[in-house]
């Protein structure tokens, strides 16, 4: 009865291990016709990530930092969300800024700040973004279009 056991599960086990090479080799004929990736190279001084970035004004006043950043449906950047005021993030609010209002040309190391072309004045007057509400967006030139509802 043993014997059978034994026969049984290593019967078992070569079918689990053909099954695994099956599902492993089936990927691999769907790649032969899958064009590769197009791969873009970009310099450790040439981009760098927002999250978590401070703004600064034109005057060096501390504006808050980037939390978020806002697309359209088609994938274009439109605004970036601002973690405005308070301290410690006790008091703070979220603020919507248009994109093209920030100035990024300092941020070549980690600890650098994105300037913002607006005022602390500007920018506490702004209205408070609330997810799932219309977005109002605070921008330098008042030029920015409307997202669209649809």
């Amino acid at each position: 009865m043993l014997l059978l056991a034994v026969a049984f599960t290593a019967s078992a086990s070569q079918l689990s291990y053909a099954d695994d090479q099956s599902q492993a080799k089936a990927p691999a004929a769907a790649d032969e016709h899958t064009p590769p990736p197009s791969v873009t190279i970009i310099g450790p001084k040439d981009a760098h990530g927002v999250l978590g970035r401070d703004v600064r004004s034109p005057a060096n006043e501390d504006m808050g930092h980037i939390v978020d950043v806002i697309v359209d449906r088609t994938g274009t950047v439109r605004a970036a969300v601002i973690d405005f005021g308070g301290f410690l993030g006790v008091g703070s609010r979220k603020i919507v800024v248009d994109w093209n209002a920030l100035h990024f040309g300092r941020i070549t190391e980690n600890g650098e700040s994105i300037t913002l072309e607006l005022t602390k004045a500007q920018v506490a007057a702004a209205p408070e973004y609330k997810e799932d509400k219309p977005i109002v967006v605070l921008g330098a030139a008042g030029n920015l279009l409307p997202l669209d509802d649809h």
